[in-house]
């Protein structure tokens, strides 16, 4: 119970102290930020059939008490009332919806479309199934602000991370991909889709990334990054029907070590450090 109490009152403590360092950063300058198109956060959910679960994530981010800019939801051509449950949120929720019917679909895709929409210099990327603990976002976004980091991972790999109620099959899969991962990356968690980022980063290291492999394409690319790992617990989701299956892990995990590979043979020749900047425009 004690040890609980501690959780608590750390963590509200950290998403307090981004609040803090946020909003100094909107009121800089002659007029504060909030309200205009310069938006320092955004947070981007790639969505596909997610109809049940785009009001419970959108409350759960705001209980976050995270001053973001938006929500950017990208869709991949839901059929479910997904695109029409999104658009009545956005009269009185700073959401807004970008529609993607065309052949480029997936994961990766959906984050640089929503980026180059966007003009927030942070972005947070997170699924919409509530599978990603919207309250570790202020976690996520604490080393960035504080100029530690340019890429932060929530691992499910690392003391303190959790993926309670896996099968065996897609626990094995996912912690081997992941290891094989490791010496490319140093990272436990390259595989993971809940990450915070600058937006030079994003844009500059993982504009050719395909599918889900965004992060891990991140790291490979950009390899003068500062990467910091927080631990989440990742929770299956509770509404809507599962897109992972056995099958569908096999191929995952197939095209997961053809992009290892991948970077193997391309050796390890990489782009130069990224200049100091400021995280936010004045």
């Amino acid at each position: 119970m004690h040890l609980t109490a501690t959780f608590r009152r750390k963590r509200a403590d950290v998403a307090q102290l981004v609040e803090q360092l946020i909003r100094n950063q909107q009121v800089t300058g002659s007029n504060p930020v909030v309200g205009s198109s310069s938006m320092p956060t955004a947070i981007i959910v790639p969505t596909l059939q997610e109809v049940d679960n785009i009001m419970p994530l959108v409350e759960q981010i705001e209980q976050t008490k995270v001053p973001f800019g938006e929500i950017i939801f990208v869709d991949d051509g839901s059929t479910d009332g997904t695109r029409e449950k999104i658009r009545a949120l956005t009269t009185a929720h700073r959401v807004r919806l970008i529609e993607r019917d065309g052949a480029e679909r997936g994961l990766a895709g959906a984050i640089i479309t929503a980026a180059n929409a966007s003009s927030a210099d942070v972005f947070v990327a997170m699924d919409a199934d509530l599978s990603h603990p919207p309250e570790k976002i202020p976690a996520l976004l604490h080393p960035i602000l504080m100029n530690e980091a340019d890429l932060v991972i929530g691992s499910r790999y690392i003391l303190g991370g959790a993926t309670p109620g896996w099968p065996v099959w897609r626990r094995f899969l996912s912690r081997v991909a992941s290891a094989l991962a490791y010496p490319l990356t140093g990272v436990h968690d390259s595989m993971g889709g809940f990450f915070a980022i600058r937006r030079e980063c994003l844009l500059r290291f993982a504009n050719q990334a395909a599918g889900f492999k965004i992060v891990f394409e991140t790291i490979a690319r950009g390899r003068a990054l500062r990467v910091r790992e927080v631990p989440i617990v990742f929770r299956d989701r509770a509404r809507g029907m599962s897109k992972m299956s056995f099958a569908q892990a096999m191929r995952f995990a197939l095209a997961w070590l053809r992009a290892i590979g991948r970077r193997i043979t391309e050796g390890k020749a990489s782009a130069p450090p990224l200049p100091a900047q400021r995280l936010f425009r004045d």
